[in-house]
């Protein structure tokens, strides 16, 4: 097992008096009962899960966080079924040994509300039922963006929305640089949809007003990376010191043969080291390079 090397700038190190941050991570889990299709394998999603949580429970980790559409629903949308099967994935999740946050995807509201969502998931101690949030582990800032807004504001409710046109609405942006503002500690980004629209990957896929966002983020030295779903296959950019890495969906592939998940790790001296299970590839990032 190999690991991801994202080097932050030393100026951002964490306190001497820290100890390294461990955290595992998944995304696209899309659990539901719907047949199979192409290489989607949802009912598989469930064990696929708990391997990776029994893989977690014993790693000493600080948290572990999923990247957005947890779960699905049937071919059919039904709302009860729907939420059943959120319930069940939640249940699931919820037998990691320690904190655990989620991150919204825009299946999230396929056939329910985001407030449906929001209640019936819970997250570690002050981000509970929020959406978008920040909290501090092993001294970095994780902060939480919600990107499922239509351009016009308006939250993504109940599949009206359109999964192409996600977009971070200004009141969220005017309250990450409120956080990037309040500390100098490192800094790490979880989103769903993918903020690195300046790179080749569809531009369906990536936030509609990335290019508000990642000025932002540009502004501040001490942001790190970006952590992303959405896009199964994954995806790699880098941009003024920060890296965008979209990680592999749990989704994809029949189990036990394929599954997807890591465990990250913020060491002291601020790298980051990545290490993928199955079909997520370790790689080698370079402090202020693109990958190798």
């Amino acid at each position: 097992m190999g690991g991801v090397i994202l080097s932050s700038y030393s100026p951002f190190l964490l306190n001497e008096h820290s100890d390294s941050l461990r955290f595992g991570i998944i995304t696209d889990i899309h659990y539901s009962e719907r047949d199979s299709y192409g290489t989607r394998y949802f009912k598989q999603s469930i064990d696929k899960l708990k391997n990776a949580i029994e893989v977690f429970n014993r790693s000493d980790l600080d948290f572990i966080i999923e990247l957005g559409d947890f779960k699905d629903q049937d071919s059919e949308p039904e709302r009860d079924g729907t939420l059943r099967y959120l319930d069940t994935i939640e249940a699931v999740y919820q037998t990691f040994n320690g904190p655990v946050y989620h991150v919204l995807g825009n299946h999230d509201m396929d056939s329910i509300s985001k407030e449906e969502f929001l209640n019936r998931t819970s997250n570690h101690g002050d981000a509970d039922k929020k959406a978008n949030y920040s909290f501090v582990s092993g001294g970095i800032k994780c902060i939480v963006l919600d990107a499922n807004y239509s351009e016009d504001g308006s939250p993504y409710d109940t599949g009206n929305f359109d999964w192409t046109k996600a977009y971070i609405p200004k009141s969220q942006q005017e309250w990450l640089q409120k956080e990037l503002l309040l500390d100098q500690q490192p800094v790490l980004i979880f989103v769903h949809q993918l903020l690195d629209s300046f790179s080749d990957v569809g531009k369906d896929l990536c936030v509609g007003n990335a290019d508000e966002v990642i000025p932002i983020l540009e502004n501040y030295e001490n942001v790190l990376a970006v952590f992303q779903g959405h896009h199964h296959p994954g995806n790699y950019s880098f941009r003024n010191g920060i890296h965008y890495w979209t990680m592999k969906g749990m989704i994809e592939g029949s189990f036990p043969d394929n599954n997807s998940f890591a465990i990250v790790e913020v060491n002291k001296n601020g790298d980051i080291s990545i290490d993928g299970f199955f079909n997520c590839e370790d790689r080698l990032l370079k402090n202020n390079d693109q990958l190798l």
